[in-house]
């Protein structure tokens, strides 16, 4: 990649995706986060410089620089990446950790946060600015929807759908074939071997709703 990379957001994901753009080797041009109290910071001695809406640093993304979106909160992500395909006209690079495996043949899109060790299989599809934490793995044929979250450590096995907006805790396994829906939930450590409907949250071994 030529052009250096402003991550916008300077908490949560952002340290790890800085580790994974220095374990490739782009310069992160900074950080811009809401939280005025950052700015003048620094973080692994790249600087937090200012608001993510400030049309001053705005303004490099596309023409000198990247953009990355480096927020756990998923409304807020959805805000951020609008305003770089309205503002800006583009999409977020995806951050992909060098020790990560993606298959040849798997669909990715943009924006996506990969960390150590995450397993993509073959033919899988990838959605959009999804959070994959490390050691967590999507199977040959799963389905990932976009802005989706997967904790450490789960397993999202072959031929499984994961719709838009879900979240996955840690180490959950999803068994094959399963469909999670739309805004659903799982809590960490539970086992999904049947599907979950859109917006509801499961938690358990077998995985059951959370009333």
């Amino acid at each position: 990649m030529d052009k250096p990379v402003i991550i916008l957001g300077a908490r949560g994901i952002a340290h790890p995706a800085l580790e994974i753009f220095n374990s490739n080797k782009v310069i992160v041009f900074g950080f811009l986060d809401e939280d005025e109290k950052l700015h003048g910071t620094e973080i692994n001695v790249v600087p937090v410089l200012g608001h993510p809406e400030d049309d001053g640093f705005l303004k490099l993304i596309g023409k000198k620089t990247e953009a990355f979106v480096a927020v756990d909160d998923n409304k807020y992500r959805q805000f951020l990446v609008k305003m770089l395909n309205d503002k800006r006209k583009v999409q977020p690079i995806n951050a992909i950790h060098e020790t990560s495996y993606i298959s040849t043949d798997a669909n990715l899109g943009h924006g996506n946060f990969i960390n150590a060790k995450v397993n993509i299989g073959a033919g899988a599809k990838v959605g959009s600015h999804c959070i994959f934490n490390s050691g967590s793995i999507i199977d040959h044929g799963a389905e990932i929807g976009d802005f989706v979250q997967i904790g450490a450590g789960a397993v999202v096995n072959s031929n499984a759908t994961v719709k838009e907006g879900a979240f996955i805790g840690s180490g959950v396994i999803v068994v094959s074939g399963v469909t999670l829906g739309k805004n659903s939930r799982v809590g960490a450590g539970s086992v999904v071997i049947s599907d979950v409907k859109d917006g509801e949250t499961v938690f358990g071994n077998p995985a059951a709703k959370v009333k």
